[in-house]
């Protein structure tokens, strides 16, 4: 169950979106999900949501939304350019005006030097806009890491 917050922010974003007639795809790696699901709990919102690719696996990342696999080697799955390309990726081949993606590490596992538990990069594509990531290391376990992921890649495909 999200909270109602969450739900709330999902609403009024959605509402800009259709506002505008734009349409939205999400690509998701550490959340597994759960923007796209604070999303479509909203009723009507196949107006503006139009896919959403989990992409858990360096695989799915390169076959779902074109992660390139040199990105994934020289930089690893938790990095900017791998959120940016997954961004890209969600809004080319999902055909929308917007795209979101996250990856990260949602723990308690998974840290490596540099990387620690709670590193998570959102990524933002707009058709005719450059696309922006954030940088966050999120507190908290990993129910904590996961739902402010989605809390943060809300805001960030909110329009101005």
């Amino acid at each position: 169950m999200l909270p109602a917050e969450t739900l709330d922010q999902a609403r009024d974003l959605l509402a800009r979106l259709e506002a505008r007639g734009e349409t939205l795809a999400t690509a998701e790696s550490c959340t597994g999900g759960l923007i796209a699901a604070a999303l479509t709990a909203i009723a009507g919102s196949s107006s503006v949501v139009m896919a959403g690719f989990v992409t858990y696996s360096d695989e799915a990342k390169e076959r779902l939304v074109g992660v390139q696999a040199t990105t994934l080697a020289a930089h690893g799955a938790v990095s900017e350019p791998v959120a940016r390309e997954m961004a890209d990726g969600a809004l080319a081949r999902g055909e929308v005006d917007v795209a979101l993606s996250c990856t990260g590490i949602a723990g308690p596992g998974g840290a490596t030097p540099g990387k620690p538990v709670g590193l998570v990069f959102i990524g933002c594509a707009r058709r005719g806009a450059p696309t922006v990531v954030e940088r966050h290391v999120f507190p908290g376990d990993r129910a904590a890491v996961r739902a402010a992921t989605v809390v943060a890649a809300l805001r960030l495909a909110m329009p101005a």
